[in-house]
């Protein structure tokens, strides 16, 4: 998950401070480096692999030997980052100094290899002539791994909650056209492990996906699902026929798909529909088996599937995918300072002790708001353990209460920025503890915050409770709140508003049927 401040990490901070040997120059210095036993730490293989290419760009040799040198290259670059990258799903955030240099490093390596592959079919005709398109498919195996290259460096940003570079995203969207002139994108090339259109739309889902409302290990568990169930999808025209999951995608943008449903696709622009429609009923399918009991393998879904964080990862998933709306509220810039506390535990303390509480908070700058929400900016302060889909508390400069918050998503362009986006739950909220069965190792309750109905948005009382902690069963509580007056009392949950893997909040209301 994203923690901040940032943490150690052992694997992404491991990054080799010795200088990295580079192989001697020319193409027989190429295959000799290639050849050579592999380092202990693949980060030491990025800057030697990069001179190569930046060698072989430069280089004037015949077109059979550049495809042989770029066909090795792909494939020990693959295999770095094949190795790098389940590091990057640990990540603190915001990241590491060490950690940006390696990230820096495996999307430079990426970027480069892309481009390289797609200038190599500048001597396509060549290739086919000399007989090298009879020993595979070279133009589309080419564009398959440029394809793959760009889609991972899109993984990469999505992973450290960073925005996409610049051009990745109208350069997959270029590479997608080329393929789809010259053959079907639904083939699969020859020494490909999938079509053409598969590489492509996963990359464009998980961008549709809303990333950064997710920590690095749901990412990662995304990136999964989509190698899983990767042509669930379906082209459309969306002007014939509109369908709540309809998207556009503008190739002359450097942006991901777009929702219909928040935004009409350029008139003077030839843009790409697709519908979501059959993946959100797949979704749901899933969701709902698994809440059932059923087994993840079985459904052929990662493991993190069958986790409290895994199902609140489908739900959301169903929204973006299946059912994406517009914004309900305008947002308004602002400039203003504002005081934030963030953890459960931290909350609990804060509203049962007031203003005299022992909690760490943080200053943040607000940058935008609307009815619903605020978008902030870390100014000083230690922030504690605040992660994506965790609980918070802030209070504006000018106000004297503390509005509870979720953390809907978190951007850092660099280890010195940090913005957070932050939907208003309630303008207050009650400390309780929620009894537990008697053998509980928590000395039979737990603490958990009540949550006030706000006439505007939602009519219903709230109670959040840390992520798992209760059976997925049980639907009556008995709630203590020690506050003054001892109160007790006794309320069954109506709906699940908000699962991930910091927090659980549910809709409750009185149960007058309670056994208890």
């Amino acid at each position: 998950m994203y923690l901040f401040p940032a943490m150690a990490d052992s694997r992404s901070d491991s990054v080799s401070n010795e200088t990295p040997a580079l192989p001697p120059p020319g193409l027989p210095g190429a295959f000799a480096w290639l050849d050579k036993p592999r380092p202990l730490n693949a980060a030491d293989e990025l800057t030697p692999l990069r001179g190569l290419l930046s060698a072989l760009r430069a280089s004037q040799i015949e077109p059979e030997q550049r495809a042989t040198v770029l066909d090795r290259l792909y494939t020990r670059s693959m295999s770095v980052v094949t190795a790098l990258l389940p590091s990057l799903t640990t990540v603190s955030f915001p990241v590491s100094r060490k950690t940006r240099q390696l990230i820096r490093g495996l999307q430079d390596l990426l970027a480069t290899l892309a481009e390289e592959l797609i200038a190599t079919l500048d001597n396509i005709d060549v290739l086919v002539i000399r007989g090298l398109r009879q020993e595979a498919d070279f133009l589309d195996l080419t564009l398959q791994r440029s394809l793959y290259a760009l889609a991972q460096h899109l993984l990469i940003s999505d992973l450290a909650a960073s925005p996409a570079s610049p051009g990745i995203w109208r350069q997959l969207h270029h590479a997608y056209d080329m393929a789809c002139r010259l053959n079907p994108a639904s083939d699969t090339p020859d020494g490909a492990a999938k079509p053409l259109q598969t590489t492509y739309y996963s990359a464009i889902l998980l961008g549709c996906a809303q990333p950064a409302s997710f920590s690095a290990r749901e990412v990662s568990f995304v990136a999964a699902y989509l190698e899983s169930f990767p042509d669930w999808i379906d082209s459309t025209n969306a002007k014939a026929t509109p369908t709540p999951a309809a998207f556009w995608i503008d190739p002359a943008r450097d942006a991901p798909a777009v929702a219909c449903s928040r935004k009409a696709p350029p008139s003077d622009q030839p843009v790409r529909y697709f519908s979501c429609d059959r993946l959100g009923a797949l979704l749901k399918e899933q969701l709902a088996a698994l809440e059932a009991g059923g087994d993840a393998q079985q459904l052929g879904l990662p493991d993190f599937a069958a986790t409290t964080a895994g199902r609140g990862v489908l739900r959301r998933l169903i929204t973006y995918w299946g059912e994406p709306g517009k914004r309900r509220f305008p947002r308004r810039r602002r400039n203003y300072r504002a005081a934030l506390c963030a953890g459960l535990g931290n909350l609990w303390t804060l509203f049962q002790e007031g203003d005299a509480a022992l909690v760490d908070t943080s200053s943040w700058m607000v940058t935008n708001e609307s009815p619903d929400g605020y978008s902030v900016m870390h100014v000083s302060g230690k922030t504690g353990s605040m992660s994506v889909g965790d609980v918070t508390a802030i209070r504006t400069e000018s106000g004297e209460d503390w509005q509870i918050c979720i953390v809907r998503w978190a951007l850092s362009e660099n280890q010195e920025h940090l913005e957070v986006g932050l939907q208003i739950l309630a303008t207050h909220a009650v400390p309780a503890f929620l009894a537990l069965p008697a053998d509980a190792n928590d000395g039979g309750r737990l603490s958990v915050l009540i949550l006030p109905e706000i006439p505007a948005l939602r009519s219903s009382e709230m109670l959040v409770v840390p992520s798992g902690a209760l059976n997925k069963q049980r639907k009556s509580f008995v709630l203590v709140v020690e506050k003054e007056n001892l109160e007790v009392r006794e309320v069954r949950s109506t709906r699940l508003d908000e699962q991930n893997s910091q927090i659980e909040v549910f809709s409750i209301e009185s149960d007058n049927d309670s056994p208890f």
